[in-house]
């Protein structure tokens, strides 16, 4: 049974877990989850989309759809395809549906230029197409930087390497964070007179420290 979607209300989406999600059916500019519930069908894409409610998922796949044209025609398999890389990413939040969105978008453009080169004949038409899908693979590869930083918070990982450990030290494994104090008996002396006010001291006491 093929249902179409329906808007009648902005009803949130709820979690179905692991369950098989469903597949699209496209006549002409309109969209059909089948399923046969279709209540279940549009819960279960908006699951794998990312979507928070119908208005999202609505929105989500129609953008999808326009993205996934051939042809000057809306592909079912380039759109199911999409849907499957959507689902992949996993998007936590509205702000990962909609990058996943683009980076599946960008990476259905930069296949097609890399389709159009192996076509390519003569050189000028071959140097634009590089460009182009060099600035489409650069794009796709911050887009998973960024994708990557939002869900870290933003915090770049710190490597410590080529660590030394002399003998009779020791090393810690884990994050440090080290402050360092100085303390000086008298700020208008220096510090080598420091030293030496000290060693006399250690000398009139015996050598006790």
């Amino acid at each position: 049974m093929t249902t179409a979607m329906t808007r009648n209300s902005t009803t949130p989406i709820v979690s179905y877990g692991s369950r098989t999600t469903p597949k699209v059916k496209l006549t002409g500019q309109r969209i059909a989850i089948q399923h046969p519930d279709a209540e279940t069908g549009e819960h279960l894409m908006g699951e794998a989309l990312g979507a928070v409610d119908q208005d999202a998922l609505h929105g989500i796949l129609k953008q999808l759809m326009k993205a996934s044209v051939i042809l000057q025609k809306p592909d079912e398999d380039n759109l199911a395809f999409m849907i499957s890389m959507m689902k992949g990413i996993t998007p936590r939040d509205s702000l990962e549906t909609m990058l996943a969105a683009q980076m599946v978008s960008v990476h259905v453009a930069t296949m097609r230029f890399a389709c159009r080169l192996a076509f390519a004949e003569g050189t000028p038409q071959q140097e634009g197409i590089s460009r182009t899908l060099t600035r489409l693979a650069r794009t796709f590869a911050a887009q998973m930087e960024a994708l990557n930083r939002h869900r870290g918070n933003g915090e770049r990982p710190i490597t410590v390497q080529n660590l030394s450990v002399q003998d009779g030290g020791s090393a810690i494994v884990g994050n440090v964070t080290q402050q360092a104090h100085l303390t000086v008996a008298d700020t208008d002396m220096p510090m080598h007179e420091g030293q030496r006010e000290h060693d006399r001291a250690n000398a009139s006491n015996g050598g006790a420290a």
